[in-house]
């Protein structure tokens, strides 16, 4: 792995790990392993975005989730996020996401959250990579009766080709829609959810069948019935192990007969995969009947 990549993949994890600390240019200088000028050109070239930007949006966007899901005060999530008062983080949210967070907190709209993905998944995706077999975890699962809002793309099969067709931003605007899964999902539709000219692949989350909050623009919402799933995990896995690590979950689901547990694969409803996150394994889940 070129040196450069790694130098901004570190940077990367410094800034998770030291988010609502003061992260200063020489910090970041300094796990890079590279001058303080050499250290925000590759992070720029790399990620296409300034360093205090990525902070700045990323705070924003993982104070949004608290204002979402807790009970807090906006003063509060001001001083968390390196904001001195409430009008300054209120003029800097409403410049990311188009509204005011007191208005988001009592009323949460889909907005399109800062995700960033590490650099190493892009850059190394093509790249040949191997890994020593390891095991992979079957469990059954039954999800329920539930709506998915989704974004079709138009010829998409793959994260890969939906990136290239509908953008990757769609990820944020997903996450910041309460899921009753706990996250947004990947699946591949069955011909009986797709329309005309649609992708098989696409992204969504799921939410309850009593959901009526808004639904962005250009997004549908589907139903799904109650179904039970078998879910392939793998074990956690190294970031520039990524792909090997769907190969192996993959390969995993081809040899498996479902037969030997007593049902056979549905191919009426939707195949799900969710994000490859190397703390908790690569995860595919299976409906089966």
């Amino acid at each position: 792995m070129d040196d450069r990549i790694e130098a901004v993949q570190r940077m990367q994890e410094y800034i998770e790990e030291n988010l609502y600390s003061d992260i200063t240019l020489d910090n970041l200088a300094r796990v890079s392993g590279f001058s303080p000028w050499y250290a925000y050109r590759l992070f720029v070239l790399y990620l296409n975005i300034t360093p205090s930007a990525y902070i700045r949006k990323l705070r924003l966007s993982k104070s949004a989730l608290r204002l979402r899901d807790e009970k807090i005060k906006i003063l509060d999530v001001a001083l968390d996020v390196g904001y001195d008062s409430v009008d300054g983080y209120q003029r800097a949210f409403c410049r990311e996401f188009g509204c005011n967070p007191k208005e988001y907190a009592r009323c949460p709209s889909p907005i399109y959250l800062f995700k960033p993905y590490k650099v190493k998944y892009s850059v190394m995706r093509k790249e040949e990579q191997t890994m020593q077999t390891r095991n992979i975890f079957i469990q059954m699962i039954e999800k329920p009766q539930r709506k998915v809002i989704i974004k079709r793309g138009t010829t998409a099969k793959d994260y890969w080709t939906y990136c290239s067709e509908v953008g990757c931003d769609v990820w944020g605007l997903l996450t910041s829609i309460k899921s009753i899964s706990g996250e947004p999902i990947c699946c591949w539709l069955p011909e009986k959810y797709k329309t005309e000219n649609t992708s098989e692949y696409v992204q969504g989350v799921e939410v309850s069948t009593d959901y009526d909050g808004v639904v962005p623009d250009g997004f549908d919402v589907i139903e799904l019935p109650k179904c039970k799933y078998l879910m392939f995990q793998g074990e956690p896995f190294e970031e520039k192990d990524f792909g090997s690590a769907i190969e192996e979950v993959q390969k995993a689901i081809n040899n498996y007969n479902p037969s030997v547990v007593g049902y056979s694969w549905n191919s009426d409803e939707p195949r799900i995969q969710l994000e490859p996150i190397g703390t908790r394994g690569y995860i595919e889940m299976l409906p089966i009947k």
